[in-house]
């Protein structure tokens, strides 16, 4: 099975971001991420056997309720990806993710090493646009996190939550 680690937006927010994607898509096409699938990756492992340590090594930290504010969009030209991101993650958010990552690497648990970006994927496919419309800001209160498995299926892929954690205040 496929699994990773991600921050997921309450529904509001998911609805936000979905009006985002539908307006950069007038500009840079592509493929929009299904309302339902956005979220933020924390730590991608790929192919996994079993999800039991995967879930103990993630016992071992915590995230801290946090704002994230959304309120820019970019364009990842090699990936071909417009995403929303922040001007300035929270502090805590950046130090979870090494957190979590420190933990996956103590239980030598494989993941991709490629530094975090506080991003959502909004378009996948997509051409340059000649710039990036200032987009209203969105509030995003995280309350915790999640481990995802990815199905792949005709339609796209299908995430489903194996397990979640709460924030700590």
């Amino acid at each position: 099975m496929r699994l990773f680690f991600a921050l997921w937006p309450p529904e509001e927010v998911r609805a936000q971001l979905a009006r985002w994607s539908r307006e950069l898509r007038t500009l840079c096409g592509g493929r929009a991420t299904p309302a339902e699938n956005l979220h933020l990756t924390v730590a991608f492992l790929g192919s996994v056997a079993g999800a039991a340590e995967v879930e103990r090594a993630a016992r071992e930290v915590a995230v801290r309720r946090a704002t994230l504010l959304l309120d820019r969009a970019g364009f990842w030209r090699q990936s071909r990806i417009v995403w929303a991101g922040t001007s300035l993650a929270p502090a805590g958010v950046e130090q979870f993710a090494r957190d979590l990552r420190g933990a996956l690497a103590r239980h030598e648990i494989g993941f991709d090493a490629k530094p975090f970006a506080t991003h959502v994927t909004l378009l996948r496919e997509a051409r340059e646009p000649r710039s990036m419309p200032a987009l209203e800001p969105i509030a995003w209160e995280v309350d915790g996190f999640v481990l995802v498995r990815s199905q792949p299926s005709a339609r796209g892929s299908r995430y489903e939550a194996v397990a979640t954690w709460a924030a700590s205040p």
